[in-house]
């Protein structure tokens, strides 16, 4: 197992390897290129910089992520721009899903022990959007987290723990607000 895919499974790794810089290399070239493009037109690049991208989905430039070959993308999904993907653990969006402008997707995270992150250690667990949420822009999704399908997560919430299926959440930390029929 190489460095990469200890970090995407949460297990300890060596973030100086020598392969990470590569990834990020091949990212950064793409990223120029969509970043570039109105989305039409960079779309093409994002069939190349992600894991997989569902027909008919659509993301905005400017578009940001790190490496880029850890994110799943479903059909009919529109990514309004300005969107941020620190995708150093999977994150999977769902179909028909839409994600509002600046919104922030964060797998890894820091230790609470100060001399731990002397040493720049992290962990990382994946995101997982499931089929037809809305999340509202400037929302920031926390590690770990799932947002169960037909859900609705308020702009400008900072998501911190799951999000049961049809439920609207909003505020930070987002916080149940009402079921949906």
């Amino acid at each position: 197992m190489n460095e990469f895919e200890k970090m995407q499974q949460g297990l300890d790794f060596d973030a100086l390897a020598p392969e990470f810089d590569e990834l990020r290399d091949q990212a950064f070239a793409l990223l120029q290129s969509i970043n570039q493009r109105q989305f039409v037109k960079a779309k093409p690049y994002f069939n190349k910089l992600l894991k997989s991208f569902g027909d008919n989905s659509i993301i905005c430039p400017p578009f940001l992520c790190e490496y880029g070959k850890t994110i799943s993308v479903g059909r009919d999904t529109y990514i309004n721009m300005g969107v941020t993907m620190l995708d150093n653990a999977p994150i999977t969006i769902g179909n028909n899903v839409l994600i509002g402008p600046s919104t922030q997707f964060y797998t890894p995270t820091h230790p609470l022990d100060h001399r731990k992150r002397r040493n720049w250690e992290f962990q990382c667990l994946p995101i997982i959007v499931e089929d037809d949420v809305w999340v509202g822009g400037n929302v920031s999704i926390c590690q770990g987290v799932t947002i169960g399908a037909r859900s609705i997560v308020a702009a400008g919430s900072v998501v911190t723990r799951d999000v049961p299926p049809d439920t609207m959440v909003g505020g930070s930390p987002a916080k149940f607000i009402k079921h949906l029929d």
